[in-house]
């Protein structure tokens, strides 16, 4: 959640005065596994490395969202989480996947949205947490800034 925050508050602080007319957000997610924190891999190996460590087994995906009002500076953060199982995988598929790269820029070195669909077997919980930004959490942040999507 504080990297969100702080992403938000980076582009806060870079507008001109004129462009702060708006509702600023930011996002960042993180995959938790037996209490371990995994973000995104630097490589190919470290993605192996982590899909050996998460297939066959649940693992927790945390986003936490930030807002910034524009023009008053009111900040809010908060975050959603959601379960996610991944199937059991051979090493073949391991490496397969990790050399699609798909994971590379993702928490957990996989991407739900695109080809990791394939090694999810379930969620409990917001699928848009997964991708990275849990649209129904959004929505009701930006009503309190009294922005109305619905």
């Amino acid at each position: 959640m504080e990297l969100a925050g702080r992403k938000a508050d980076a582009v806060y602080h870079a507008l001109e005065s004129s462009e702060r007319d708006a509702v600023i957000v930011g996002s960042d997610t993180i995959v938790v596994r037996d209490g371990a924190v995994l973000g995104k891999p630097k490589d190919e190996a470290e993605a192996a490395e982590m899909l050996h460590s998460l297939q066959g087994r649940s693992h927790t995906v945390f986003t936490g969202v930030a807002c910034v009002d524009g023009l008053t500076g009111r900040r809010k953060v908060e975050y959603r989480s959601t379960l996610v199982t991944m199937k059991a995988l051979t090493e073949a598929e391991v490496q397969a996947y990790a050399r699609s790269g798909e994971g590379l820029d993702k928490a957990g070195a996989y991407a739900i949205q695109g080809l990791g669909a394939t090694i999810v077997t379930g969620i409990e919980g917001c699928y848009f947490n997964v991708v990275g930004l849990p649209l129904s959490l959004l929505v009701d942040m930006l009503a309190d800034f009294g922005i109305r999507v619905l």
